[in-house]
């Protein structure tokens, strides 16, 4: 499932690079109230990154990512390959798009304290009535690609 997520962030990702004329309309979407309450999830993580909070950041991975890593393992995993993620000095959430398992994808810009900026798309789950980052994959701002 992971991989087939892991894909789906991808077109996702090329989707909304520009790469498919005209798709990023469709799949850039208003953000309804999962999308907010989605939002508010990847914001509250990313604080607890700030804050080097690992424990507080993994509580808001799926149980699919906590059943691949353990918190250590997590943390590990955050700073070699999401350092704008790790420590972020900013983010805002572009846009969303519902898949078709009722999963919220979210297109947030975000700002690493070491002065790069990065796109990324979240994939949230709805687990025990919230939702669950389940993963996310990015790529250098589109203005930092220049």
């Amino acid at each position: 499932m992971l991989r087939t997520a892991s894909r789906w962030l991808a077109t996702l990702l090329l989707v909304s690079a520009g790469l498919v004329p005209g798709a990023t309309r469709a799949f850039a979407q208003p953000l309804d109230a999962d999308a907010q309450a989605a939002g508010r999830v990847v914001m509250q993580q990313l604080e607890a990154f700030r804050r080097d909070d690992f424990a507080t950041a993994y509580t808001f991975a799926s149980v699919n990512v906590r059943q691949m890593f353990d918190r250590a393992g997590f943390e590990q995993m955050v700073r070699g390959g999401y350092p704008e993620i790790a420590h972020s000095a900013s983010a805002t959430v572009d846009g969303s798009r519902r898949g078709d398992a009722g999963e919220i994808y979210l297109f947030i810009r975000v700002l690493g304290d070491n002065g790069r900026s990065i796109e990324a798309v979240y994939e949230l789950v709805s687990e025990g009535g919230g939702w669950r980052i389940n993963g996310v994959v990015t790529r250098p701002d589109a203005s930092e690609r220049a």
